[in-house]
């Protein structure tokens, strides 16, 4: 299938590790020109210089994507670079296993700087790259942006309030800019995954046990691999998706059908 993503300009947020690395290598396996986000500025370094090895023209860019500047750097950096910007992966995010750095609880029990941070990371992150990207996208008259969620954003996750009620946004956030720009031809869609095996997701998942009962609240019987949810943000940017507008898209092994 001929993706239709050679040379076009994708900026892939989260792109030094989990999903959003994976992406980062499947987009640049069809010959985009990758710029790879991530706070963690040399792990992007890191990842740019891989792409480069195998003969991707691809850049890196720190950033915060709860951080209003950085985010439009981020952005102007692409464009400066590549003069133009085709595909926003907003895949940055924290999740239900980031414990380390927030407290997941219920609203109750979660304190407020934990609940701001996540939803700032989570839902405000997003849109910040839409805020700077769709005016880019607008003027050259098409432009795709793929919002990275979770079936959490669909299904409730007992005792992770903040986190279930970010993902719901950027859900919500993907239907309503698909509407409204729709007609200056810019596509909006939203993948909501369940389980990536991903160092994120490993903080939690300790031992063989817990990666099986990880697994076994779908289908499948597994979590998936970030290339399997990577795989599914290259077919929403490519001219095989070009009619498809405003959709959640659950990549969970079957987990919200049952």
């Amino acid at each position: 299938m001929n993706t239709g993503l050679d040379a076009k300009v994708v900026v892939i947020t989260g792109g030094a590790s989990g999903q959003g690395l994976a992406a980062t290598e499947l987009f640049a396996a069809e010959g985009a020109k990758v710029i790879v986000a991530d706070w963690n500025e040399a792990g992007a370094q890191a990842q740019a210089k891989a792409l480069q090895d195998k003969g991707a023209d691809a850049i890196a860019v720190g950033v915060d994507v709860a951080d209003e500047s950085a985010v439009k750097g981020m952005i102007d950096a692409a464009v400066s670079r590549f003069g133009r910007l085709d595909v926003l992966f907003n895949n940055a995010g924290v999740g239900f296993s980031s414990t380390n750095r927030f407290k997941m609880a219920n609203v109750v029990e979660t304190p407020v700087a934990d609940w701001d941070a996540i939803i700032a990371i989570n839902l405000k992150g997003p849109a910040l790259g839409c805020k700077f990207a769709l005016p880019v996208m607008a003027e050259q008259g098409a432009g795709v942006i793929i919002n990275n969620a979770s079936i959490n954003g669909l299904v409730a996750l007992s005792g992770a309030d903040a986190y279930t009620a970010s993902k719901g946004g950027v859900v919500a956030l993907t239907r309503v800019m698909a509407a409204d720009w729709g007609p200056k031809g810019i596509r909006v869609n939203c993948i909501c995954p369940g389980g990536v095996d991903t160092p994120m997701i490993n903080q939690a998942l300790v031992d063989d046990a817990a990666r099986a009962a990880a697994g076994a609240g779908n289908p499948l019987r597994r979590i998936a691999q970030p290339s399997e949810i990577a795989s599914v943000a290259v077919f929403l940017a490519s001219d095989a998706a070009s009619y498809v507008n405003g959709v959640i898209i659950p990549v969970d092994g079957g987990a919200t059908a049952i």
